[in-house]
């Protein structure tokens, strides 16, 4: 740091500059570690990873200047990579979780269907399969993805490659004019972006009036699991905040109604849709505790380690703890929130031309905007189950 001119001679040094986002907190160099053992709450807190300083010692010699702070990402930062483990993670998500997610969520033919944010298909699938006929536009900021996306239609819906036409494009600045879509859909894309309200906004730009946006988004701090671990919950917070440090929030589901009556949608709907796993439920163990949830965790190790989070013990440890929620005798909740929401009419509002079974009107479309909270859960009903 340079010497204050107004400061008497031999001053002391001045204390370190605090970070001013949790990304500075990642990378600043010689920040001090996070106590693995300092308690067994989940932290949900997206403050920097630490707020102590060291004492000064007057008779050390002036610390160098610091280095220039790393702004917030100013674009999306995808936490979890684009390795093919991720993509087959992603894929057995969606598989696993289509009953549940997709239920509810149907397009009539001929009407126009953006889907934000595809990444590499895994939901491309299931809206394909589910709304047949509908002329669906998937866009993605990555052309990697959406090769990858391409691919997985062609190879699981052979016949329906020609149904979607594939857009490499910014959220935040798409290339369609106004009221280009009747529908929107946006799953699992709003924890990742930074300034969600801003990308929910330039959606309801290119949503017709009357036109729906259906969101479906996850919050980690609905995680519960047996038995119990201190140490595996530290790994559920170590995501959050890790999510938080590059630019995204990983508790974003229970936002999904402020954020979208912020954006300046109507009719807002929220529903939980909740996951619980067991011995009775062998599939969704599989497919979602162990292929899901857990292996998205175990990816991020690396990078705990690295923002000073944990200890290769303590990492190890949570994990262990983590997995036997997947093995006999454990169990495993987790909450999503699905969201349908109406692009508004200038001035007093009208019905909506389109008589799509996506439309958010209790009357037209049980299971819909007018969702009943759905779960799979051993009572489930036979078009929920995954097992």
């Amino acid at each position: 740091m340079e010497a204050d001119p107004e400061a008497k001679p031999e001053p002391d040094p001045a204390p370190a500059p605090e970070p001013e986002s949790e990304t500075e907190a990642l990378v600043a160099p010689a920040r001090p570690r996070m106590d693995p053992s300092a308690g067994p709450s989940l932290d949900l807190s997206t403050e920097p990873f630490s707020r102590h300083r060291c004492p000064m010692n007057t008779h050390q010699p002036t610390p160098p200047p610091a280095p220039a702070r790393s702004p917030r990402p100013s674009s999306p930062v995808y936490l979890h990579g684009y390795a093919p483990h991720e993509a087959r993670r992603l894929g057995d998500q969606a598989d696993t979780l289509a009953a549940l997610l997709h239920a509810g969520t149907a397009y009539p033919p001929g009407s126009r269907v953006l889907e934000a944010g595809c990444g590499v298909g895994a939901q491309t699938v299931h809206l394909v399969a589910s709304s047949p006929g509908a002329r669906i536009v998937a866009v993605d900021r990555a052309a990697d993805s959406l090769a990858q996306a391409r691919g997985r239609l062609n190879a699981q819906v052979p016949h329906a490659g020609d149904a979607v036409r594939w857009q490499c494009a910014d959220l935040r600045r798409l290339p369609f004019s106004d009221a280009s879509f009747d529908h929107v859909f946006v799953c699992f894309v709003l924890e990742h972006l930074a300034e969600p309200a801003r990308v929910l906004a330039e959606l309801r730009r290119v949503l017709r009036p009357g036109g729906t946006l259906t969101a479906i988004e996850g919050d980690h701090g609905s995680v519960v699991f047996h038995p119990d671990s201190p140490a595996a919950r530290a790994l559920v917070g170590h995501q959050i905040r890790l999510q938080a440090a590059a630019g995204g929030n990983a508790l974003v589901g229970r936002e999904l109604y402020a954020l979208l009556r912020a954006a300046g949608y109507a009719e807002v709907d929220v529903r939980p849709r909740t996951v619980y796993a067991d011995g009775s439920r062998p599939g969704l163990v599989d497919g979602f505790t162990r292929r899901t949830f857990i292996a998205m965790v175990e990816s991020l190790r690396d990078e705990a380690l690295a923002a000073g989070l944990t200890t290769p013990g303590g990492w190890d440890r949570g994990l262990a703890d983590l997995r036997r929620a997947a093995e006999p005798g454990g169990s495993f909740h987790y909450t999503f929130f699905k969201a349908v929401a109406v692009a508004p009419h200038p001035g007093p509002e009208r019905p909506a031309p389109h008589s799509a079974t996506s439309v958010p009107s209790r009357a037209r479309v049980p299971g819909s905007a007018g969702m009943q909270a759905k779960s799979l859960t051993p009572g489930a009903s036979r078009a929920a189950s995954l097992t």
